[in-house]
């Protein structure tokens, strides 16, 4: 089995990558972290210590609907239907680059109900799920898939990831679903786009930072940090790719628990070639280490995927 990309592929990794950049780039997500903190904001509410609070509506519906336009939702819906034709394969290279730039919003919930939601395809509805134990973008969405009576707003770790939680008996056994299977493997493909690049902003620091005369990258330890970083993202990045062909519950598993490894490990290496710059506001380090932790949470995180992954060796020893 061949499991290298493809022209097409590589023609669409870069037209996502070209778009996202040139549409959501740093200067996009630092606009969309002001507007989440209350900045500008005429509705924000002014906190304890003064600074004004946003209300967590920070989703830029534009580029919601641009996303739409260049079919990003309706990747994987026929081309009679008004899709691309894609396969999963394809959309794990889309969702990967959305991971990269850390673009905010229910990209996974949206993707799923394009030709099932009317809208969702063309980005002029905003779809969320209510399919684990929490439930992301509640407050923003158009359409709200599954039961969410009940669900409490949290303060998000991740500020441009507003969630709910909700009641304990609610989405339980949502990853067994072949959604939830889907929404597993779109998250590792996320987790592995964060990951791969916190290697690439670690490696170019580690070039640049110079300490007593020398780059920190001289260093053995600064560079066995990097190391281990880009071995976890390649191993990742194999394992993604090769679940996103098989679409196999066991090599999604284990997809999803080493993609969560690289992108959470990879942050926090990240934060360590960084040094205190690292955990600075202005730094987008801690940004990616946030999100890669709120990933976690979604259906089909390591608890469920250990578990898959242990059945599957037990039912073979049997």
């Amino acid at each position: 089995m061949d499991f290298r990309l493809t022209d097409d592929q590589r023609a669409l990794r870069r037209g996502v990558r070209a778009l996202l950049e040139g549409r959501f780039g740093r200067e996009a997500l630092r606009a969309a972290l002001d507007r989440a903190d209350g900045k500008g904001a005429a509705d924000g509410k002014e906190g304890a210590d003064g600074r004004r609070r946003g209300d967590g509506r920070v989703l830029d519906r534009a580029l919601w609907r641009e996303l739409g336009a260049a079919g990003f939702f309706a990747l994987r819906l026929p081309e009679d239907g008004g899709g691309a034709g894609q396969g999963l394969p394809e959309a794990v290279l889309a969702f990967e680059e959305a991971g990269r730039v850390l673009l905010p919003g229910p990209l996974i919930a949206t993707h799923l109900a394009a030709g099932a939601v009317a809208g969702a395809a063309t980005g002029e509805a905003v779809v969320t799920s209510a399919d684990g134990g929490l439930v992301e973008w509640l407050d923003e969405a158009d359409v709200v898939l599954g039961d969410a009576t009940g669900a409490e707003p949290l303060a998000p770790v991740d500020p441009l990831t507003p969630v709910h939680r909700l009641p304990a008996t609610a989405g339980r056994g949502a990853a067994r679903t072949p959604e939830g299977l889907l929404v597993s493997l779109l998250s590792a493909a996320e987790q592995l786009g964060s990951a791969a690049r916190t290697c690439e902003i670690a490696t170019q620091h580690a070039r640049t930072r110079e300490q007593f005369g020398r780059p920190v990258g001289a260093f053995q330890a600064v560079q066995h940090l990097c190391a281990d970083m880009l071995v976890r993202v390649e191993t990742a990045r194999a394992a993604v790719y090769a679940a996103s062909v098989t679409a196999d519950p066991v090599d999604v598993a284990a997809a999803r628990l080493l993609a969560d490894e690289a992108a959470v490990r990879g942050a926090r290496d990240c934060l360590q070639v960084h040094g205190g710059m690292g955990f600075t506001w202005e730094s987008d380090v801690h940004l990616h280490l946030k999100r890669a932790w709120t990933r976690t949470h979604r259906p089909g995180g390591a608890t469920r995927s250990e578990e898959e992954l242990a059945e599957d060796l037990l039912s073979g020893a049997g």
